[in-house]
């Protein structure tokens, strides 16, 4: 590991000294992969300095003891040496976290599809909630969300509900999410007071650029249509709807959000081709099904994560097995203690492996 990070702090040198070269701004391209290994290494390289410093301080502690005859001067040795022997131990889990590969799509935007489960009107009311907390979740991050398709159910509820969160490192936290979510408690729609238990399905999905995956347009048929329901009078009087069939694999997708069938059109291809690129994703991370077991999953819908139970006002997370009784506070978003432990234990989970191997 050390090896390897001395390397890291040269190459962070070298870096530094091409970025002061004058003619590094004449090239945007290069200058810009230099800034960002500069901000990857950075956080690196400063708790490398920071550990190099501390053992310095444990050596130097030790070396005075041995001289020191006060016994005043020796207890603030003592002291001084066991805070940096903390510091040490903290920041090589640290390094070894820092270390560990990292995820080519973290810095991607996101594309969410929410599709209500079992439990009908509830369900598709639930779908509706969530979709809300991701909005919320995404507002407090600073991301931007922006409507891709919807299929409401005419009382509030979402059949299926599509959108995009814009930002910078947006799949990085929510890509966590992917999974069946359930929900208990006394529906609206149910007039006897009976607990019910609904679900719905969270697919989280890296945004593909064509550089991620090329799609062939030969693949794919357009039909267009009249949007239905809310959307205003130019919507619904011309045929600016779009559906999109990826022929080769049948999935199906209609927008109608906007009022342009261009729109439409584009936001139809940027879904297809995140469902394709998670499609392949998927394909890898099967091939590696050994490590995947071992890791918090994140890209399963059929795998149940979580549970809003209602009646107790609680949250579980089942594959972390952790339980808050925040319910209303997480629906408003605040999903920052569930997401930093699940990647806290999938950190765990790879250092874990890497110690295996």
């Amino acid at each position: 590991m050390f090896d390897k990070l001395d390397d890291l702090l040269i190459r962070f040198e070298e870096v530094l000294n091409e970025l002061g070269e004058p003619d590094v701004t004449s090239n945007p391209e290069r200058f810009q992969k230099l800034m960002k290994e500069q901000s990857d290494l950075q956080p690196i390289v400063d708790t490398y300095k920071e550990y190099k410093k501390n053992k310095e301080t444990i050596q130097d502690s030790l070396s005075m003891l041995e001289e020191e005859k006060d016994e005043e001067m020796r207890e603030m040795l003592k002291e001084e040496l066991s805070d940096a022997k903390k510091r040490v131990e903290e920041q090589e889990h640290d390094l070894k976290i820092l270390l560990l590969p990292k995820d080519p799509n973290d810095n991607k935007n996101v594309i969410v599809e929410i599709r209500a489960g079992a439990g009908g009107d509830e369900a598709a009311l639930f779908a509706a909630e969530i979709y809300r907390m991701y909005v919320k979740y995404a507002e407090s991050r600073r991301w931007k969300t922006e409507m891709m398709s919807l299929n409401e159910n005419g009382i509030g509820g979402f059949k299926e509900v599509t959108f995009m969160i814009n930002g910078a490192g947006a799949y990085s936290r929510p890509k966590y999410e992917s999974g069946v979510h359930r929900v208990q408690r006394v529906p609206e729609t149910e007039s006897g007071g009976r607990i019910h238990t609904s679900t719905c399905t969270v697919a989280i999905m890296p945004e593909a650029e064509e550089i991620d995956f090329h799609l062939d347009m030969n693949d794919c048929k357009f039909d267009v249509f009249r949007a239905s329901g809310n959307g205003g009078q130019c919507v619904n009087t011309t045929d600016s709807a779009v559906r999109l069939t990826h022929i080769p694999t049948g999935i199906v997708i209609s927008c109608q959000d906007e009022k342009s069938q261009l729109k439409n059109k584009d936001k139809a291809l940027k879904v297809l081709r995140s469902r394709l690129y998670e499609m392949e994703l998927a394909k890898q991370h099967d091939a590696e099904a050994e490590a995947r077991r071992s890791q918090i999953g994140t890209g399963d819908r059929s795998e149940k994560i979580r549970t809003y139970n209602f009646p107790q006002g609680r949250v579980t997370d089942h594959r972390i097995k952790l339980t808050l009784h925040r319910l209303d506070n997480i629906l408003n978003g605040d999903l920052d203690e569930i997401i930093d432990s699940l990647i806290a234990a999938d950190q765990a989970a790879k250092l874990s492996n890497l110690q295996d191997q």
